[in-house]
């Protein structure tokens, strides 16, 4: 069996910066290494729940494992050429194919061609047009999955600078039509097949609005 690991390691992140700290020494006599961490829930490898855009939307506990956890279609954009917009057309040319209810990878191996911790990895992607999001709501997804900073404002909130919310295509599209996104997938160039099986399966985190997740991909259950 083939496990796949695509998931952003919690460390030293200039976006984030989280908290990691360790308290006990087993060599110096300690009965136990215990480690702390304070970070976002939207951070590294993770899920968002409607409630991260929707007001009085379901929270993250309320996301049905079914929704992140099952068959998994890999649309390989991996030409997609550097800070450019995709739209439905090259979506719909890289869909593998499959029945409504699946969940959609977006691929384009995009931290084969950045390292997340550079700021150009952020400033520099590719990014979905509003078409493209729509395109990807007609297939029913229970969600969507993405190797890349999808929705272009994402860029801006580097500088602090805000968009009408709309702009955030995939939230105004997907997140708001209970579409679970699966944001910040790594490893994606690993996947050199048209389907697989993923598990997304976000952190029990009841009231929070997202949450970490330890995101891989079994090749041989599909």
């Amino acid at each position: 069996m083939q496990i796949l690991d695509l998931s952003m390691p919690i460390g030293a992140h200039f976006r984030w910066n989280p908290e990691i700290a360790v308290k006990g020494d087993i060599a110096a006599g300690d009965q136990f290494r215990v480690t702390r961490i304070a970070t976002t829930c939207h951070g590294f490898s993770h899920v968002d729940a409607m409630a991260h855009f929707v007001g009085g939307a379901p929270t993250i506990e309320k996301t049905p494992l079914s929704h992140v956890v099952g068959p998994c279609r890999v649309f390989n954009l991996r030409d997609v050429p550097d800070n450019q917009a995709i739209g439905p057309e090259q979506l719909q040319k890289a869909d593998p194919g499959g029945p409504q209810g699946e969940i959609l990878l977006l691929s384009t191996a995009w931290n084969s061609r950045r390292d997340y911790n550079d700021r150009r990895f952020w400033t520099e992607a590719p990014w979905l047009t509003r078409e493209a999001a729509e395109w990807l709501w007609s297939q029913r997804p229970t969600a969507v999955a993405f190797d890349f900073p999808q929705d272009y404002p994402i860029r801006l909130l580097l500088d602090g600078k805000e968009v009408p919310k709309p702009e955030h295509v995939t939230h105004d599209v997907l997140l708001k039509n209970g579409v679970t996104l699966i944001e910040y997938v790594i490893n994606t160039h690993q996947l050199t097949k048209p389907r697989t099986f993923l598990s997304a399966a976000p952190l029990l985190i009841p009231n929070a609005d997202g949450a970490p997740a330890r995101i891989y991909a079994i090749n041989d259950l599909v």
